[in-house]
């Protein structure tokens, strides 16, 4: 495989890559690290193939992808999120999810997909050995509706538990041949951009910065006693993401998680900082971001949609809900709280549009599959 990348309208400042062989031990794939890259630039990319040196080239793809602007710069910028989604569920049988055309219609300068992308332990097949996971990813990806929005729109993919295995996946807790930390590798290493560190801090412009954090990679056993050793995000993670939220000076934060921290939750379930089992970890963020200032959650892995937010406190958290209907469930629409200030069981997404025309606001939409405006928040 070849790589050429250029700014948009520049093909001829085009820069090319060496051939490179795929790997054959990570299911025939190759990553690229690209450096030196223009803040606020769309790129355009296009990678050809060939079966042997020397031959012609056999296949290609082309795509395209946004930078964010300098942190100086005032830019408008919206965003989609998603959670909970596979083939199975999928609301087109041919062409794939809904969400993803409807999401395009937005013309969003990134996408975070957190995770649930697919799930290794529903059947046709149940995933339980790293061959079965591997198909099950090229299924899911080779899907029209995914491919078409991929290759136009900067995408994060976070993890959730069944991306690794198992439903509330911890170490130990394997799923067939494929261990947890096996599982962890498939997705960190080979399947998604690899990186050291599976945390990150993005700016995009004056006015608005994301915190990506990892819910599955530096957890201990879900089975343990709570207190201050018991974490989901561990400690390396949580120094980081304090450091870091204090150190920025952009008008609103935007904290991702792949799952819930406020809620509420179901009370059966036991693997997120919304349930009582950690409680000590989310007293500590909490904690945390209460003295913040515009510091906002955003959350997938329920399979319903929220706007929950803590009466007299600036804390306020955004359930992206699932990725179709038919995966939608979990929660009684007549069950709605006194922290409820939006309820939907149903499928969608959710948007997230910062603007400064003189004075910055920030808007959270959640929008059906089908792209329609089903409940709207502005700060």
């Amino acid at each position: 495989v070849q790589l050429h990348y250029f700014v948009k309208g520049r093909p001829e400042l085009a820069k090319v890559s060496e051939w490179a062989i795929v790997n054959t031990n990570k299911d025939f794939t190759h990553q690229w690290k690209l450096d030196k890259l223009q803040a606020g630039k769309n790129y355009h990319v296009k990678i050809y193939a060939r079966s042997k040196k020397g031959e012609k080239i056999s296949d290609s793809i082309f795509g395209q992808f946004l930078l964010p602007a300098d942190k100086k710069q005032i830019k408008n910028v919206k965003f989609c999120v998603v959670s909970c989604h596979d083939f199975n569920r999928r609301d087109d049988l041919e062409n794939g999810h809904k969400i993803y055309p409807s999401m395009s219609k937005l013309k969003p300068d990134f996408y975070v997909h957190t995770g649930d992308i697919e799930y290794m332990d529903k059947p046709t097949p149940y995933a339980m050995t790293e061959e079965l996971m591997r198909f099950k990813w090229n299924r899911l990806f080779a899907l029209p509706f995914q491919r078409s929005f991929y290759n136009r729109h900067t995408s994060y993919f976070m993890k959730d538990d069944h991306d690794v295995g198992y439903n509330d996946s911890y170490p130990g807790k394997n799923y067939g041949t494929v261990t947890f930390e096996r599982g962890l590798e498939i997705f960190d290493e080979e399947q998604f951009p690899s990186y050291a560190r599976r945390y990150k801090t993005i700016r995009w412009g004056k006015d608005l910065q994301i915190w990506i954090v990892e819910g599955r990679n530096y957890r201990n056993q879900n089975y343990l006693k709570d207190g201050p050793n018991k974490t989901i995000w561990g400690e390396e993670q949580k120094k980081w993401f304090y450091e870091t939220v204090v150190q920025s000076n952009s008008t609103f934060k935007v904290l991702i998680t792949s799952s819930p921290i406020l809620g509420p939750d179901r009370k059966n379930k036991n693997d997120n900082l919304s349930n009582s089992g950690y409680s000590y970890e989310q007293a500590e963020i909490l904690d945390f971001i209460k003295k913040q200032k515009n510091l906002f959650i955003v959350n997938g892995d329920r399979h319903w949609q929220y706007v929950s937010h803590i009466k007299n406190t600036n804390l306020w958290e955004f359930g992206c809900g699932a990725g179709a209907d038919v995966h939608a469930g979990g929660w009684e629409q007549k069950d709605f709280r006194p922290e409820h200030k939006f309820l939907r069981v149903k499928g969608g997404f959710l948007s997230v549009t910062v603007t400064n025309e003189g004075k910055p606001n920030i808007k959270f939409t959640h929008h059906d599959v089908e792209g329609e405006s089903v409940n709207e928040i502005r700060f």
